[in-house]
């Protein structure tokens, strides 16, 4: 593995990891999660890897080991998307394929809206609720950022709250990630026709219906793996599905 910094929109320092070698594609991980946590812990980056991929992997700022600053300005609407606009444009990134979990699905439909044409994308853990909307969603998570304890034990807020203090984040930036977040209208989703993959848990209604979205996007299938929205993404299933739609891609 390789450890680069690279610059966010604003020059924020921006943590990135490769892995293997061959067509890049870019992971972007969930909210309070890291390339680490999401990508790399349950074994996904190295599957996507051993099929002849390099896989690059950031943190997105206020997550893993990139910068969390707590000015307000340094989070713009769709300033996760514009982080990973810099990134692209660092490494010289022309062909390419990405992938993103939750959040990072999330912000892999708003570069898609903003623009960027990856040759395909993996669209996971979330559905269309999530990408129309999503401000029950945010809020939700305000609210556990607000008070990160004394929930009721085995509540959605409880495993929200005990998955942020896991991870360390920052609360006053993740905040602010959190409230940069945009939706796209359906209108705009129905336009987006990059050949994508939508995957996700059976047992997983966190952002609405990935069947309802698989559905909206022009040149979509749908893939549905055994667990919910905390569980699929530590699955083998989860790694396994990314390749085998990818496919491998030979060295050269």
């Amino acid at each position: 593995m390789e450890q680069l910094t690279l610059a966010g929109w604003d020059g924020a320092p921006l943590a990135v990891t490769l892995m293997g070698a061959g067509r890049p594609i870019i992971l972007l991980h969930g909210l309070f999660s890291s390339g680490e946590t999401n990508w790399r812990r349950y074994g996904t980056a190295a599957e996507i890897a051993g099929a002849g991929y390099q896989v690059i992997m950031p943190d997105f700022r206020a997550h893993g080991g990139s910068a969390a600053p707590h000015d307000p300005a340094a989070y713009p609407a769709d300033v996760l998307a514009m982080d990973v606009e810099a990134i692209i444009a660092q490494l010289g990134l022309t062909d390419f394929d990405m992938a993103g979990y939750s959040l990072g699905g999330r912000t892999l439909v708003r570069l898609l809206a903003r623009g960027l044409r990856p040759a395909r994308a993996v669209i996971a853990g979330m559905g269309r609720e999530g990408l129309v909307g999503g401000t029950a969603r945010a809020a939700f998570f305000l609210k556990v950022i607000e008070q990160p304890a004394d929930w009721p034990k085995g509540s959605p807020e409880a495993f929200a709250a005990a998955f942020l203090a896991q991870n360390q984040v920052d609360r006053v930036a993740v905040a602010h990630v959190l409230r940069s977040q945009q939706a796209t209208p359906l209108a705009v989703l129905r336009t987006l026709d990059t050949r994508s993959l939508v995957l996700c848990g059976r047992d997983d209604q966190d952002n609405g219906s990935a069947a309802d979205l698989a559905m909206e996007l022009p040149n979509a299938a749908l893939v549905e793996i055994p667990g919910n929205h905390m569980s699929a993404v530590t699955k083998p299933d989860f790694g396994a599905a990314i390749a085998a739609w990818l496919g491998h891609h030979p060295a050269g």
